[in-house]
């Protein structure tokens, strides 16, 4: 999953950025309304988590500038600006729901799974594919009763892979939804995680489900 954040306070917005890759999501961090505009209308992402009061052009005026441009992209307002006609004003322009600050991270991150299982195909914590299964709260993967240890990257790269089983992922739309603008020279890279990732899923002699499609990118799909 790849988010965005528009915080610009200079411990807070690093600090969430980091506590939020620790959790597996690839983050991409402004500090500005114009860059989160330009960012979200040109990225597709998966969450963008906004704070109110940024300089120049408010989270506010980002989200009604998204939601012009048709961006259904699911929005997580961070404020201090705790009272009661914020709020209303944050959801009726489009936001998905609103957090005061100061908050826990714990209940952040619960609230990114929360709006990340609205948008997805499945509504529980679990996701599962023949006999793969990963917990998108607690991160373990298993397959069967063997549990797999897994990089940020390759967790992420699996999570995608079985949020679209079936789906052929092209090399671009996995470089998306897993690397954030930091990361440059992806043209292998992808291919390395793949065969990491392939490793490790088939190290007890199962049968390979990461298919390779030539000329496109990669599947899904049952042996």
């Amino acid at each position: 999953m790849r988010l965005l954040l528009a915080e610009d306070n200079p411990s807070l917005g690093p600090n969430l950025k980091k506590n939020l890759e620790t959790y597996h999501y690839a983050t991409d961090l402004v500090t500005t309304g114009e860059d989160a505009v330009a960012l979200g209308l040109s990225v597709p992402y998966d969450l963008i988590i906004l704070d109110i009061m940024l300089p120049h052009l408010d989270g506010f005026e980002v989200c009604k500038k998204l939601r012009d441009q048709k961006r259904t992209t699911p929005i997580l307002f961070l404020s201090a600006l705790s009272g009661l006609d914020h709020r209303v004003t944050g959801l009726d322009i489009g936001a998905d729901d609103f957090l005061t600050k100061p908050f826990a991270f714990r209940e952040l991150e619960a609230r990114v799974r929360a709006l990340l299982r609205r948008e997805g195909t499945t509504k529980t914590t679990a996701l599962s594919f023949a006999g793969i299964t990963l917990d998108t709260r607690t991160h373990e993967v298993r397959r069967g009763e063997r549990e797999i240890s897994l990089t940020s990257k390759e967790y992420l790269l699996l999570e995608l892979l079985m949020r679209n089983p079936g789906q052929v992922l092209s090399r671009g739309m996995i470089a998306e939804h897993l690397w954030n603008i930091d990361t440059d020279n992806l043209s292998n890279v992808i291919d390395v995680y793949i065969r990491y990732l392939r490793r490790k899923l088939c190290e007890a002699g199962e049968p390979d489900l990461i298919h390779t499609i030539r000329g496109f990118g990669y599947q899904l799909k049952e042996p």
